[in-house]
């Protein structure tokens, strides 16, 4: 439970920088103001179902929300995305970078700790549970 709580922090935390830098005028540009204020509700609401549903779709949802918020912030730095061309430089982007990337890291260690990636692979393997393979 310690694991979910970190990933939601982190998810809060990078959901309230969202929400701070659309208030700060990223609301004016076409597709990133909108994106930014989903980023601010996404994180909230991934953040309470992390903590209030024992399920692997939380963190399967927190994962890829740290996952493809760090990748369009690397994009948006690198080539630019949606004609907005952000730099690693100021708080607000590093609390968010650190955030997300505890966000994925702590997605994938609670997944692992609840036992969600060996079930996962037994399925795979088609092993059943308790033992022994059905072919």
């Amino acid at each position: 439970m310690i694991v979910r709580l970190l990933a939601a922090a982190g998810a809060l935390v990078s959901g309230a920088v969202h929400l701070k830098l659309w208030f700060d005028g990223t609301r004016h540009f076409d597709v990133v103001g909108p994106a930014f204020m989903l980023n601010a509700v996404a994180g909230l609401v991934i953040a309470v179902l992390l903590l209030t549903w024992h399920h692997w779709v939380p963190l399967f949802l927190a994962f890829g929300f740290g996952l493809s918020t760090l990748a369009a912030f690397v994009i948006s730095a690198t080539v630019g995305l949606f004609g907005v061309n952000a730099s690693w430089s100021g708080p607000y982007t590093w609390a968010a970078a650190i955030a997300e990337i505890v966000v994925i890291v702590a997605a994938l260690f609670a997944a692992r700790a609840e036992g969600y990636e060996r079930s996962l692979r037994q399925r795979q393997h088609r092993v059943p549970v308790g033992g022994q393979h059905l072919d």
